[in-house]
């Protein structure tokens, strides 16, 4: 198919309709990966989507010298770990609890970030109602699984990583190929993770969903914000966050049967109140794209 006739296509779909889809591949990516927790350790899926998102961007990239030496491959290269570990214990959290409980808890580390850099009453109000319903959702998963409440938490302190170091590569990193390098640079230095991937290796089938992996829940999602952002500017793309743990809770819902208890589906809803109340005075988005 013709590039530019693609680009005319895409265009003339309404951008929360792409962030919706954004957000479904994204889902649809880590409820795949959970199936894949059978032959894999989390751990191990992590390691192989960041393997497949690196071969796809290497591949459609192909970046040029300058991106592998000096300050470029130093910030992209910790930008990639960073995203890499923070996946790594994303997976580990939803591995243990449900996908939108998790995707949930994980927003405590954008919040945070956004209240303590404005420190304005809204985005402290919005960081008390995302608190509160993180507390909410862990009172209902504490017992069943200490664990993969610690593990969403620590997401969410990696998320706020992530966004603090992308802001770093946006200014001085090469856009995609900074993200091409910096997977690349993940899959190498995390590579001892590939040893919880055995049983994947033996069926080919497992090895593809585990590439495809990085295509659903990388590749994809952040092309997709490329356009949406281009077209609605930060502060509506901020407000289109709220859409995530709902889109995670439902993904989860209808793919993974996983049913939110009372408690828990409250919970996620002051998440997004939260949210939507950070974005709305906001000219910055917390998911920032290199």
């Amino acid at each position: 198919m013709d590039i530019s006739a693609a680009k005319r296509r895409i265009d003339t779909v309404p951008a929360p309709a792409l962030f919706v889809l954004s957000g479904i591949s994204i889902y649809v990516g880590a409820a795949v990966a959970v199936w894949l927790f059978e032959a894999s350790t989390p751990a191990g899926v992590a390691w192989l989507r960041c393997l497949g998102a690196a071969v796809i961007l290497l591949a459609w990239r192909r970046p040029g010298r300058a991106a592998w030496r000096g300050r470029p491959l130093l910030l992209a290269g910790t930008f990639g770990v960073v995203t890499a570990l923070m996946n790594v214990v994303y997976y580990e959290a939803i591995a243990r609890l449900p996908l939108g409980t998790a995707t949930a808890i994980e927003f405590v580390g954008p919040v945070l970030v956004a209240a303590l850099g404005s420190r304005t009453k809204r985005d402290f109000a919005a960081l008390a109602l995302v608190v509160a319903g993180v507390l909410a959702i862990a009172d209902v998963q504490w017992s069943g699984s200490p664990a993969g409440v610690a593990f969403a938490l620590a997401a969410a302190a990696a998320w706020a990583g992530y966004i603090v170091l992308g802001k770093k590569v946006a200014l001085g990193g090469n856009g995609i190929d900074s993200l091409a390098v910096g997977f690349a640079v993940a899959t190498v230095v995390l590579s001892p993770l590939a040893l919880g991937t055995g049983g994947v290796w033996a069926e080919p089938d497992l090895l593809l969903l585990g590439i495809g992996v990085g295509l659903l829940s990388t590749v994809v999602p952040y092309g997709l914000d490329q356009v949406v952002l281009r077209r609605v500017g930060q502060a509506r793309f901020a407000v289109l966050l709220a859409l995530l743990p709902v889109t995670a809770t439902l993904v989860g819902l209808v793919v993974l049967r996983q049913v939110p208890a009372l408690t828990e589906a409250l919970g996620i809803l002051a998440v997004v109140c939260g949210v939507l109340l950070r974005s709305r005075g906001s000219d910055e988005s917390v998911r920032e794209p290199p």
